[in-house]
């Protein structure tokens, strides 16, 4: 029978790795009731640094301890038990006078909130979201306790990674559909960012925030909130790369909204200004979790040329683009989805179904999830005459229906 708590899962791989309760708590520096509590299912979470101490005794990833939610088994008219879950994390009872606590025990460091925080992200950015769906949760009290917790220059360092992991939701519950609730964690995300020691926690958040706008058909707005913002910090000539970074990043959001509200022109104009700002940096740099460079601005003129209709300047343009490997697998996977659809509305079917599972092979989660890409598959597919062929296999892997 397959381990369903986290203590059974703990205890699994305890065994699996020939190790005592009293050899894993000392290895993982932790006490040995604590490890004997998880096993014995006598407490069912444990705080994310706990949890990442556990996680390195092992030799395996944190989010191998929560276990795979159950996202794609929704009870009818709900939400997917993990996607509830990361609602209730980010608005919690304790949220509310009198109706609910967080746990008690003492809060964890910002040395073991920072190091939560990297880990989440590196889980983010290889697009696997139920990974994300497991630890956020945990993440987001623990940071909690820490604000409620610490004072002075910890307190303002704890806000800024409560900022970070509310932004991280916001993405993710955007990623599965859920705009509303992700507007929620990205105003707590704010509220934290401006009690935090980094100034530049707004801007990213910004950055998420038009994406959100996008993706709820606020066109307009996402423009306005994207552009606002980069002209306010446009950087000079002595700002910093990671200054300019984040100012690129705003223009590309700012042209990807411009692009779907048929502005061209101003599309262009704003890719030409963060190719510009790209040029200047002169490599990739990878800030808060997100990519900005010659190789992301590349990326983002490709995905403007296919959204514009304009299929073979976006293929000409892909092939000029270097260091695609540089990219996170999240962001390289859209990028192959870009070529795809280019060949697709080219009638290159072939190459459009090489590109597709090109990007199943760089995200494999992030394709069954990204509505775009199974869209594409069902097309391709339905104009596939063949019985068997890999854009058919492709749709079974990916559950799309073949009636």
């Amino acid at each position: 029978m397959a381990a369903t708590t986290l203590g059974d899962r703990l205890g699994e791989l305890r065994v699996r790795r020939g190790l005592t309760q009293e050899a894993l708590a000392e290895k993982a520096r932790l006490s040995v009731d604590t490890v004997r509590k998880l096993e014995q299912n006598q407490r069912f979470t444990a705080r994310m640094s706990t949890l990442n101490c556990l996680a390195r005794a092992l030799d395996i990833e944190t989010s191998a301890l929560l276990g795979p939610p159950a996202v794609l088994a929704p009870s009818p008219g709900q939400d997917p038990p993990s996607i509830l879950a990361l609602r209730q994390a980010v608005t919690p009872l304790s949220g509310f006078p009198g109706l609910g606590t967080e746990e008690d025990g003492d809060p964890p460091t910002v040395a073991q909130l920072r190091d939560s925080i990297r880990s989440t992200e590196t889980v983010r950015r290889r697009g696997e979201l139920t990974k994300i769906t497991a630890v956020l949760p945990t993440l987001l009290a623990d940071a909690r306790a820490a604000v409620r917790d610490c004072t002075g220059a910890d307190r303002a360092a704890s806000y800024a990674v409560l900022a970070e992991a509310y932004q991280v939701a916001a993405t993710t519950l955007t990623a599965f559909g859920k705009e509303d609730a992700a507007y929620t964690a990205l105003e707590r995300s704010m509220e934290a960012a401006a009690l935090s020691d980094d100034p530049r926690l707004e801007i990213i958040g910004v950055s998420t925030l038009s994406w959100i706008f996008t993706k709820q058909g606020r066109i307009a707005d996402a423009e306005h909130v994207a552009v606002r913002l980069a002209e306010r910090i446009e950087p000079g000539f002595r700002s910093a790369p990671v200054d300019l970074s984040l100012w690129g990043i705003l223009l590309l959001r700012g042209a990807s909204a411009a692009v779907r509200a048929e502005r061209g022109d101003t599309a262009e104009e704003l890719l030409s200004l963060a190719s510009a700002a790209a040029a200047r940096i002169g490599v990739d740099r990878l800030d808060y979790a997100t990519p900005f460079g010659p190789t992301n601005a590349g990326v983002a003129t490709v995905n403007a040329f296919v959204d514009m209709g304009k299929p073979d300047k976006a293929l000409r343009h892909a092939e000029r683009i270097p260091g695609l490997k540089s990219l996170p697998p999240t962001w390289l996977a859209r990028h192959y989805l870009d070529r795809a659809q280019a060949h697709a509305e080219m009638r290159h079917d072939l190459e459009a179904t090489r590109a597709l599972l090109a990007a199943e092979r760089t995200a494999p989660e992030w394709m069954r999830y990204h509505a775009s890409s199974r869209h594409l598959v069902a097309e391709l597919r339905s104009r596939e005459v063949r019985r068997t062929s890999p854009v058919k296999e492709l749709a079974l892997r990916l559950e799309i229906d073949t009636a």
